[in-house]
């Protein structure tokens, strides 16, 4: 409950070694595609609604089938209609956090990357921007969110007491409860409002990444299944790129020799600058690649159910049904792995091990990795190169009581840093 599950783990890991899923073979095993270690219970309760979305279900053909209808619009190569919005929004982030500085002395990068994030998920789900970035201030949907989220630890640890809550309200849980329906309430009229948006313009709708899902007599989704994949989009897309934008952001400009090199690489761009030209940028990639080891946005453990045969890992016999996780937090500080793992090293990965790529699980793995792994680093990529080219000296700021204690990681499921705020200064 205090949200330091993935260092109370890791030290356990420590202590008593590789003893179970931390070793890499065993992860291969439990994440590879088709694998028999199906998701737990754990899901659908972190989940919120009835209705079962693609990240929360346990049903293999159920994924399989939603998973076909959503990786095609968010697939590298369909992305690259969606980068001029893209691009405007990191753009307006970037002038927002230069307008703060000018103003304030500091600029809280962890609020604007999570502005920015929220903004572009939620346009390309709803087809509208939450307009967070141009309000500088969080919307009541995303402040639900907030609430949700603070309850994770509850949901999934005590779910009776949430469908009790539902039919009676304990003052504990009523506002998880009024938050999720109003989450609800949000969803179903922004899927209404670009269903209307939709009927005007039949042949040329605005594309968003579920435009293709309202087609229901060929792909069979319920609007309610729409809204609850529009939900999960938001939820996934939002707090995990700015979470790592943020430790981006502190950790490049925390280093010297680090922010002076990728300054260096990213001021011999032409512009303007495209996503495509970023691809080929060795270190900023490096930067990226190190960034997703260190700040993995989802430290904690992947629960997992073991097949009813049992599994043998690391000379212990596993019975079936018993729950195995997969900690990426430890696994990315494996010191056989990554020596010296607490420091931040772009270099480390200039000719990674297989053992390196193997351990590395930012966005999970197998046929259950993050459906929008190609987004989130088109989103990183451009966001990292429009921030340092603007701000080339950019550093952690001491204003405000600023200090490397706000940055301490803390996690209910997601991470984020416990002061909630990272302030740059020039």
């Amino acid at each position: 409950m205090s949200g330091k599950a993935p260092l109370y783990i890791h030290k356990l890991h420590e202590k008593y070694d590789q003893i179970d899923v931390c070793d890499i073979n065993a992860v291969k095993e439990i994440h590879k595609t088709n694998s028999r270690f199906l998701k737990t219970v754990f899901y659908r309760n972190l989940a919120s609604g009835a209705v079962h979305t693609v990240f929360s279900t346990r049903d293999t053909k159920f994924h399989s089938v939603h998973r076909r209808l959503l990786a095609s619009p968010i697939s590298d190569s369909s992305l690259t209609r969606f980068e001029p919005l893209i691009a405007d929004r990191i753009n307006l982030t970037v002038s927002k956090i230069k307008q703060e500085l000018e103003s304030r002395g500091v600029a809280d990068v962890f609020k604007w990357w999570l502005f920015m994030a929220t903004d572009i998920i939620g346009e390309l789900s709803f087809g509208d921007s939450f307009g967070m970035l141009e309000a500088g201030k969080k919307n009541q949907y995303t402040i639900d969110m907030e609430r949700l989220a603070s309850y994770q630890p509850i949901r999934t640890t005590f779910p009776t007491l949430i469908k009790i809550a539902s039919y009676i309200p304990l003052p504990m849980l009523r506002e998880s409860v009024q938050a999720g329906k109003r989450i609800g309430m949000h969803a179903a009229q922004s899927i209404d409002r670009y269903r209307r948006l939709m009927a005007q313009n039949p042949l040329d709708p605005k594309p968003t990444l579920l435009t293709k899902l309202f087609d229901t007599e060929k792909n069979g989704l319920s609007l309610q299944d729409i809204r609850q994949e529009a939900h999960g989009y938001i939820v996934a897309g939002s707090d995990t790129t700015a979470v790592t934008m943020t430790y981006l952001s502190y950790a490049v400009s925390n280093d010297s020799r680090v922010r002076e090199k990728l300054v260096a690489e990213l001021m011999g761009l032409a512009e303007p600058i495209t996503d495509k030209s970023l691809r080929n940028l060795p270190y900023l990639n490096l930067v990226i690649t190190e960034t997703l080891r260190l700040y993995t946005a989802v430290p904690l453990g992947l629960p997992r159910s073991v097949p009813p045969e049992g599994a043998h890992f690391c000379g212990f016999q596993i019975p079936g049904g018993i729950t195995v996780s997969t900690q990426s937090y430890s696994l990315h500080r494996d010191p056989s792995i990554f020596p010296d793992p607490y420091s931040f090293n772009p270099e480390r990965w200039e000719n990674p091990s297989k053992e390196m790529k193997d351990a590395s699980l930012p966005f999970g793995g197998g046929s259950r990795i993050c459906l929008g792994i190609h987004l989130a680093r088109m989103e990183l990529r451009m966001a990292t190169a429009l921030f340092f080219r603007a701000l080339p000296d950019a550093r952690p700021s001491k204003k405000e009581g600023m200090s490397e204690s706000d940055m301490i990681m803390e996690s209910y499921f997601l991470m984020a840093p416990q002061g909630h705020r990272c302030l740059i200064e020039t």
